[in-house]
Order: structure tokens, then sequence, then C-alpha cells
């Protein structure tokens, strides 16, 4: 039997060794190259301020201002995601987020197969021995 203190420090190592895979190092190097990058931080200022002025339109009831500074915010999402160095920053993010999910899953397959085999569950049906034995369905 395992301590949460010990589950939480494997769970620790296993993100230490996730920090170190292709993924992770492509994803640090986008995000750097979009730090990095004059007119990504330049838009991205300018995407800030015009949020701040939709706030503040739609705050104060002025509709039309509001709209305009919606479409330009529009204008320039489309604008940044259509960057080359967005577009890789984005599929690295994606990639990390798919290791991550991918762990996950793995984490909590193992978790629920472990379940129903310890209690003689079946797998197949999906349930674990006390559901088996006391299903109406399931009596011999």
């Amino acid at each position: 039997m395992y301590s949460k203190d010990e589950i939480v420090e494997e769970a620790k190592q296993l993100g230490r060794m996730m920090s170190e895979t292709e993924q992770v190092e492509f994803f640090k190097k986008a995000e750097a190259k979009i730090h990095e990058n004059k007119e990504v931080r330049e838009k991205m200022a300018s995407l800030k301020s015009l949020q701040k002025q939709a706030v503040n339109f739609q705050n104060y009831g002025k509709d039309r201002a509001y709209q305009m500074t919606e479409e330009k915010i529009k204008n320039l999402e489309t604008e940044l995601d259509e960057m080359p160095i967005v577009v890789q920053f984005k599929e690295s993010q994606g990639e990390v987020n798919g290791l991550l999910q991918m762990v996950s899953h793995a984490i909590s397959k193992t978790v629920t197969e472990d379940v129903i085999t310890s209690t003689g569950g079946d797998l197949l049906q999906g349930e674990t021995g006390a559901a088996m034995r006391n299903n109406p369905n399931n009596q011999q």
C-alpha cells in the first residue's frame, strides 16, 4: 500500500521525466521564439489593449464602438494565428497537452483495471466483483 505522499513524489518524478521529452523541448523552443519575436509582441500588446477597450465600451453601453473593437480583435487574432511562428507554438502546445492526456488516461485506465481485477470483476463488462455478485441479472 502506498501513501498519498509517496504517490505525489512519484507523480513529480513522472513530471520531471515528461519535461525532458521531445514534445516539451519543442514547446520550450517555440515559446522562446514567440517572446523573442518583435512583431508577435507588438500584436499581442495591441490585442491586450483592444480587449481592454472592448470591455470599457461594453460597460459604458457604447455598442457601435464595442462592435468595431471586437472586429479589430478578430482581425488581429486571425493575423496572429496565421503567423508561422504562432502556428508552430500552438502545435507544440497541442503536443504537450496530448502527452499529458495520454499519461492521465494511462493512469486512469490502470487504476480502473486494477480495481476490477483485484475485486474479482470482469474487465470486459467493466464491473467490479461486488457489482457482479450483487447484480440480479448475473445470479445463477
